[in-house]
């Protein structure tokens, strides 16, 4: 019987007009929410919260729809970074320029990693991913070229729009909601397709996939280069608002945790799973900081450790999985009272 209600046409269309007012919903709240609250200190969070989400989001399509847990996507956040300052140090050009070589970048990185740990199964592309982040972390703070440990700057004032240097946190909150909407359209677009069918299946079991015809290492391989793709645009986009990056900042452990506890707190394979992850998270780490100052740094990777023991203990499919297990008792109990 519940194998016919889910399929049934009533029952799909209904969970699709929910979903529908719940994109809805997001998009006005998203919309509104600078113009409600006008202080820069709430903006400030607002952008934080999107560029979150984004890198969130991206990691998602890999290691969420896919699978494939990367503990090490802070290199391509790293890449998408540096590129954009890297261009205006050397030639003086607007970091505009350098988000398109990051992406590039990525991709390539993307393929050196994939192409030899998707050979094989278990947990080497996990360990590749955090090797390679590492690796290149250490690298990266011994380089005079990039700045060594000190970094790279931007430029301190508008040169122009195409800067993107603004004093107000309104411009960004806008810019990163666009490419936020547009990675989320991308990536509904894809889960309706037969690419995420197939990501959905070598995640469930990827032997049986294969067996059913599934092109696993190829389906693999996609994942990971349209994850490393957003995930360089949301390093180019938080180093074109800041201004500033160092290795820690761009190839730092914590980045990749973070992109990983986000996912995982809201729901790792679901389409706003990132965004409440984010949500929730975002506010608490903020509000950390603020409290503690600079040893609010070292509290968050408390907190960040106490998130994963709980959502591996408790709730290992985030809390939309937990919405969607209450959701139905609620509706017995409000139609019974």
């Amino acid at each position: 019987m519940s194998k016919l209600s889910s399929s049934d046409p009533s029952a799909i269309l209904s969970r699709l007009r929910g979903r529908a007012g719940l994109s809805c919903l997001l998009v006005a709240a998203l919309i509104l929410y600078p113009l409600v609250l006008t202080g820069a200190f709430y903006r400030d969070i607002g952008v934080t919260f999107l560029l979150a989400a984004i890198a969130a989001s991206a990691w998602n399509i890999v290691g969420g729809y896919a699978g494939q847990v990367s503990v090490g996507h802070s290199m391509f956040f790293g890449l998408g970074a540096y590129a954009p300052l890297l261009f205006y140090t050397l030639w003086g050009w607007p970091p505009l320029a350098g988000i398109i070589p990051g992406v590039a970048l990525s991709i390539a990185l993307a393929l050196v990693i994939g192409v030899p740990t998707f050979r094989l199964t278990g947990h080497y592309f996990s360990m590749a991913t955090i090797a390679v982040a590492e690796l290149i972390h250490i690298f990266t703070g011994t380089w005079d070229f990039v700045g060594a440990a000190i970094g790279l700057q931007g430029p301190a004032r508008a040169r122009g729009w195409w800067d993107l240097t603004f004093r107000s946190e309104l411009p960004y909150y806008y810019i990163f909601l666009a490419v936020l909407a547009l990675l989320l359209v991308i990536t509904a677009m894809l889960e309706r397709r037969r690419f995420g069918f197939y990501l959905r299946a070598l995640k469930a079991s990827e032997r049986a996939a294969k067996s059913l015809g599934v092109p696993v290492r190829k389906m693999k391989m996609e994942a990971l280069t349209l994850s490393a793709a957003f995930t360089s645009v949301a390093g180019s986009l938080y180093v074109i608002k800041t201004g500033f990056i160092d290795p820690d900042s761009g190839f730092g452990i914590l980045v990749s945790v973070q992109m990983v506890i986000v996912a995982a707190l809201g729901g790792a394979g679901t389409l706003f799973g990132p965004l409440l992850g984010a949500l929730i998270l975002i506010p608490l780490q903020t509000a950390t900081n603020s409290w503690f100052g600079g040893g609010g740094t070292g509290l968050t990777y408390i907190l960040y450790g106490g998130i994963i023991v709980l959502i591996a203990r408790f709730e290992p499919g985030g809390l939309f999985d937990l919405w969607h297990r209450l959701a139905p008792l609620l509706r017995k109990r409000a139609h019974a009272a």
